[in-house]
């Protein structure tokens, strides 16, 4: 059987990094799929525990220059999630002091270097030497009188501290990617900068030698600062704002109080939630958040639970309620016993079912990551071709503008936008998810939604409430006094058919006492009976009445009226005599009909399957407006009317309550598994509510199609920058428009693209 490891992964910082390690991954023997998350700096492999393990597969990531270890075998999704935050954080303040530093010394550095560049042919330096020196000169006259060489010299001085203090990661990773015969984001920035810092210190020592063969000893310390000081600033607004694609799944690790009250030989002791033991007795009181699952056993209140299910109304507890870890107690006190700690626990299942959708690929970042795999390669030819066309073409300063355009062209097509185009998208939308009450489990299913023309519905539990209540209470039409509802009640809460169940709840939510019963008898197929005050009570079928001798004919019409309507009818009769009728249905849920309507408004066609009887079937359907039934359906017949519509060319979603619809849901093109916040793991479906809504599906159709469109618009605009500024960093502009791009801006454009992709996906944060 495989096995699924998620494996954390350092030192990646683009498109092209992520898929180097992907395609070591998927050649590794053993492995099934592999997934790597350039946001989450992780790996999440599927493979054959006979022929490969965690262990190998770490060394598969060693090998491409990268770091890893193999995860506890019991992770603690929160504090790992905790641990991330941190790190991010520190990641974030760490790029931000560079950032600001090195902007700081690459503007002084700029001064600096006004009186050795008056004719400089960078683009933006010429602009700056024409417009900027005559204040500086006005202000620091000294500065101009200043030895060009010792300008040179400190210029050179600083330019070095900045590269091993604030851009030395660049050339350690750049370095290492060349051991592995790679190369990525990293080597781009090495390269050019590298060439632009040596280009330098050659002027710097022997200046004549530069001029005596026609080529300007420009000096480009100052380009090298800021480039390194722009991609800096880029990269912390990048993980700046990659913390706050997460801020979903931190917000549900937070939820998980630290301690526990425990009850212990009499005595309650506060201890580390991580210590609670499944059977362990704990104490709720008001307004605390609850420690673990569990099942009241001393008590009442009324707890929150909308963290789980998006209901703002508080949910009642008793001897008996589950009670879910993470919710909030209201204002009474009570005990519970632990049911479920740690991983198995629902908050924690919802967490690692969240992590592992944001760490999920999009079947459109196959796109992507073919690309990155060849596009540094690609970069770093088309500089070479545009130094030596440059070199070639132009008779004035033709090295010193080919050199500058050769590292523009190797600045600005750093592929970042590309790595971050779709796993933004995806991380935004599954934590936006969550936070509207719905788990999405990956970007391909958010994909797939984009193509649904077909949606099928279960019946129970999807359309319908799901549980039996009374509907309807018809005297006899020669009676109209109903006091035989309280003997029809005590009978049936002896018995635990469903029916009888529904019927005891709703006598008792019309206020009427029970009595004891004696003599109960229940016949299957048929019906119940015993007495019930000196009375013989019958309840039942015509079945049931025709073995006790009562006709029920004066009922029969409303029987058939009830039946009609979908509604199961149980006649009752007290001391020989016919006295009523009572109905039994599963109700329509209150948004279906709308929920319904809001489909065919969305070009979708509806259909409902259900093993429920033709009538009521068609009963249920006519009140929500579904002209298309099948009725009688079993599991098997539920997948047999899914793949005849899929050969029809149809793209399916199923909307099940996750249990006995589960081979629909994975038959379907997506599966929509509708239930409770306590019955998240419904495994064969793509999508899983946490509270049973049908209305919930229309925002799982809108957020997801929303999302397709903005993962397409990152791609495009991660494209489009790339297929525009690479050949205006190399010049095509130039010949007729004299426009040429400095390195400079090179650079702060290949860091405004990041931040625009992931600002785009941002936006979903606002979806409703």
């Amino acid at each position: 059987m495989n096995r699924t490891v998620t494996l954390p992964v350092s030192g990646m910082t683009c498109a092209a990094c992520q898929a180097r390690v992907q395609r070591a991954l998927e050649k590794a023997p053993g492995v099934e799929e592999a997934t790597v998350n350039l946001l989450l700096n992780s790996a999440t492999v599927r493979f054959d525990p006979g022929l490969t393990s965690p262990e190998q597969l770490v060394g598969a990531v060693r090998g491409t220059g990268y770091s890893s270890h193999v995860p506890s075998d019991a992770p603690d999704l929160a504090a790992e999630e905790l641990a991330r935050d941190v790190e991010a954080s520190r990641e974030f303040r760490e790029l931000r002091l560079k950032a600001g530093v090195s902007l700081a010394i690459g503007l002084i550095a700029m001064v600096l270097t006004m009186p050795l560049m008056a004719h400089h042919s960078d683009p933006l330096l010429s602009f700056a030497a024409r417009w900027v020196d005559s204040p500086i000169r006005g202000a620091m006259p000294w500065l101009y009188r200043a030895s060009p060489r010792a300008l040179s010299y400190g210029l050179l001085a600083v330019t070095l501290w900045v590269v091993t203090w604030a851009g030395r990661h660049f050339y350690i990773r750049a370095f290492q990617a060349f051991r592995h015969r790679a190369a990525d984001m990293n080597t781009l920035i090495a390269v050019g900068t590298g060439a632009a810092l040596l280009f330098s210190i050659f002027v710097t020592l022997d200046p004549g030698f530069f001029r005596a063969r026609g080529v300007a000893p420009d000096l480009y310390y100052e380009a090298v600062i800021l480039i390194i000081a722009l991609i800096l600033t880029g990269n912390a607004l990048e993980a700046r704002a990659k913390r706050r694609t997460g801020a979903a799944l931190r917000t549900l690790t937070l939820l998980q109080p630290a301690f526990a009250r425990v009850v212990r030989d009499g005595s309650e002791l506060t201890l580390p939630v991580a210590q609670v033991a499944v059977g362990d007795t704990v104490s709720a009181r008001p307004g605390e958040r609850i420690a673990v699952d569990g099942t009241v056993v001393e008590g009442t209140s009324a707890v929150d639970e909308s963290m789980l299910t998006g209901e703002s109304l508080a949910v009642e507890k008793v001897t008996g309620s589950r009670v879910v870890g993470g919710t909030i107690n209201g204002t009474g006190a009570f005990r519970y016993r632990a049911t479920a700690v740690g991983q198995e626990s629902v908050l924690a299942r919802i967490v690692s079912m969240l992590r592992d959708a944001q760490g999920s690929r999009a079947p459109l970042q196959r796109l992507a990551d073919r690309i990155s795999g060849i596009f540094v390669p690609v970069v770093i030819s088309l500089a070479i071709a545009t130094f030596v066309l440059w070199y070639l073409l132009t008779p004035e300063a033709s090295f010193v503008r080919a050199f500058a355009a050769g590292v523009s062209v190797l600045i600005i097509a750093c592929p970042c936008a590309m790595g971050l185009a779709v796993p933004t998208a995806i991380m935004v939308a599954t934590g936006r998810a969550a936070n509207l009450g719905f788990l999405v489990k990956g970007g391909e299913a958010l994909e797939r939604v984009g193509r649904i023309d077909m949606i099928m519905l279960d019946k129970t539990g999807t359309i319908t409430m799901g549980k039996a209540v009374l509907t309807d209470v018809v005297g006899h039409p020669e009676e109209s006094d109903l006091s035989w509802l309280g003997a029809v009640a005590s009978l049936e809460a002896v018995s635990e058919h469903p029916v009888a169940a529904a019927i005891s709840h709703g006598a008792a939510a019309r206020g009427v006492r029970v009595d004891p019963v004696t003599g109960f008898t229940a016949e299957p197929g048929r019906g119940a009976s015993g007495t019930v005050a000196g009375h013989r009570v019958v309840v039942g079928n015509e079945a049931m009445l025709a073995k006790e001798g009562i006709d029920p004919a004066p009922l029969r019409p409303a029987a058939a009226l009830l039946a009609a309507q979908g509604k199961t009818a149980v006649y009752a009769a007290v001391g020989g005599a016919l006295v009523g009728l009572l109905a039994v249905a599963d109700p329509v849920r209150p948004s279906s009909a709308a929920t319904v309507a809001a489909f065919r408004k969305l070009g979708l066609e509806v259909s409902m399957v259900s093993g429920d009887n033709q009538v009521t079937a068609e009963a249920v359907a006519g009140q929500v407006g579904i002209q298309h039934i099948v009725a009688g359906a079993l599991p098997d017949g539920k997948v047999a009317e899914i793949r005849r519509a899929q050969a029809h060319g149809r793209v399916v979603a199923m909307v099940g309550d996750g249990v006995n619809d589960a081979p629909a849901l994975a038959a379907a093109d997506l599966g929509i598994a509708i239930g409770g916040g306590t019955d998240i793991a419904a495994e064969a479906a793509d999508v899983v509510l946490m509270r049973p809504d049908l209305a919930i599906v229309l925002q799982a159709l809108g957020l997801s199609r929303k999302t397709v469109r903005v993962m397409r618009q990152n791609l495009f605009w991660a494209f489009i920058y790339n297929v525009i500024g690479i050949p205006v960093a190399a010049g095509i502009l130039y010949p007729r428009f004299g426009i040429l791009l400095s390195p400079v801006l090179a650079s702060a454009a290949m860091a405004l693209s990041s931040v625009c992709v992931v600002g785009n996906s941002l936006r979903l944060r606002k979806f409703v």
